[in-house]
């Protein structure tokens, strides 16, 4: 692959008519664009997670890292006919809200979640509403591609793991569409947003590389697999580095001023990573929210047969890295008990599983059958009950089954990862909104037998912020200067393994789901 930092290249405009798109040189980590290398009053991070988004006002220097939430709001996909979708009309509303709640900034970084994307005309209309990752649309679609193109192929060149969602999927359930016949640009949830922002058009490196269609070696768009696969080469618009400026806000959006937006590492799993508060290389990390992440950032990819066999992930990662990682199921199934009960208090229903017996039952946390929304509560006790464990009979059991299995899920990554990469591992960071939960965090250092270090919890947004800061020049230096500043600045809790736990031996038992 190439050097780390190496800009990643993208085929021109096809020809005839194109979106509106201008020319954005790439910041080196430190340089400063702005005249005179001035230091920003502040930047703006829009992120956007699959439950909920929020806009976060960032102060960034040599020795500060302050975060200021100016916005919260729900992210409530819609059901119409059948088929499930992202609003993504109301989710641009609300991060205009909060950008305008957040004052005048520098500039504006916008993250996601990966695969999902908008399909625009030649004239930058949005087709309809981006479908949502868990609809039904992309059933039996892995096998069938899989069939024509070989796993094997597939891995070899974009290093991705086979998941049914993959945008590459997605977009062979799409190809017969209306919306697709008419579609001039693909764009992804971060780029479109960008787009509706500035008129430019790009691809952010560290989500297309989630794609299926981007090539884990050369760092460009996959041309001959998207041609045996039947999706047009001309939707994919040129690949750009975080810290690349994308362009001033347009007019009409009516902000404090006239910011940059400035391309971060738009998968929110690559900006959570940059704010992993890690020393040295010896650690995993797992972002953990609707999701678990679990992996360590290399500086090649894994491309391993076994490494294929067990599911494992080769995304890239800010300034060239790859997030090599496991998707694990995370608190989805937790947040979604949450709802079908009413939303009850969380702290209450945790501290009450706490006191529940340990690993009475499990489930594999992983089982598709978990992966839609709705009867979660259900659908967790009738896998207990088929795999012959006790059925827990109340909200506190079910969670305390919830997390049991969650850790134990944490345990098998995490030994994997250290296997199939040869990377040791000293300790696990937990990030993101799971930092929040002790429970978790110490039945996953039990499980582990390592320790667990939490936080920061707005990790996501910390990492946005941090490439936007350093692309102004705010401040300079590498991963692990960028790191250092978080450590300084931000509040960690350390949780030790407890000998004895049962986990181990809870995870040696056969689930059958």
């Amino acid at each position: 692959m190439p050097p780390r930092g190496a800009p990643g290249t993208g085929a021109g405009s096809p020809s005839g008519a194109d979106l509106p798109a201008g020319s954005a040189a790439r910041a080196r980590p430190g340089a400063a664009p702005h005249p005179g290398g001035t230091t920003p009053a502040g930047v703006a991070a829009v992120d956007l997670g699959a439950s909920s988004g929020r806009v976060v006002l960032g102060q960034v220097g040599p020795d500060t890292l302050h975060l200021t939430v100016a916005h919260r709001f729900a992210n409530e996909p819609v059901r119409v006919g059948g088929t499930l979708h992202w609003d993504i009309l109301a989710l641009f509303r609300e991060a205009l809200t909060g950008l305008r709640a957040a004052g005048p900034v520098a500039s504006i970084g916008v993250d996601s979640w990966a695969v999902d994307y908008g399909l625009v005309d030649a004239s930058g209309a949005l087709l309809g509403n981006p479908v949502h990752y868990r609809d039904t649309r992309t059933d039996g679609v892995l096998e069938q591609v899989t069939r024509r193109l070989g796993a094997e192929r597939l891995y070899a060149t974009t290093g991705l793991a086979q998941l049914p969602f993959n945008t590459l999927y997605q977009l062979t359930a799409a190809v017969a569409t209306p919306q697709f016949g008419a579609a001039h640009r693909l764009l992804m949830i971060p780029d479109l947003i960008a787009y509706w922002l500035t008129g430019q058009v790009g691809a952010e490196i560290t989500n297309a590389s989630t794609t299926q269609l981007y090539d884990v070696h050369t760092r460009t768009w996959a041309d001959g697999l998207m041609a045996d696969a039947g999706i047009p080469r001309h939707l994919f618009p040129p690949l750009r580095e975080p810290g690349t400026r994308i362009g001033p806000t347009l007019p009409g959006l009516d902000l404090p001023g006239t910011p940059d937006v400035v391309a971060v590492g738009s998968h929110d799993t690559a900006s959570a990573v940059v704010a992993v508060p890690a020393s040295g290389e010896h650690f995993a990390y797992i972002s953990c929210g609707t999701w678990s992440l679990v992996g360590v950032e290399l500086d090649r990819p894994v491309l391993t047969g076994a490494s294929r066999r067990a599911n494992f992930t080769n995304e890239g990662g800010v300034d060239g890295t790859i997030r090599y990682l496991r998707n694990v199921m995370g608190l989805w199934p937790l947040q979604e008990c949450l709802r079908s009960w009413g939303g009850p208090d969380l702290a209450g229903l945790l501290a009450a599983a706490a006191r529940e017996p340990a690993f009475r039952s499990v489930v594999d946390i992983d089982d598709p059958a978990f992966l839609p929304p709705g009867d979660m509560p259900d659908r967790i006790a009738g896998a207990c009950r088929r795999s012959g464990q006790p059925t827990p009979r109340s909200p506190a059991a079910v969670v305390r089954c919830i997390v049991d299995s969650l850790a134990l899920a944490h345990r098998r990554a995490v030994h994997q990862v250290q296997e199939l990469s040869g990377r040791h591992v000293d300790a696990v960071h937990i990030v993101g909104g799971g930092a929040r939960n002790a429970l978790l965090c110490q039945l996953t250092a039990d499980a582990c037998g390592l320790p667990v270090l939490a936080g920061p919890v707005e990790a996501t947004a910390i990492g946005n912020v941090l490439v936007q800061a350093r692309a102004a020049g705010a401040v300079g230096g590498d991963l692990a200067a960028l790191r250092r500043l978080v450590r300084q600045t931000q509040r960690i809790v350390r949780y030790e393994p407890e000998r004895g736990s049962g986990a181990a031996r809870a995870d040696e038992r056969r689930v059958e789901v």
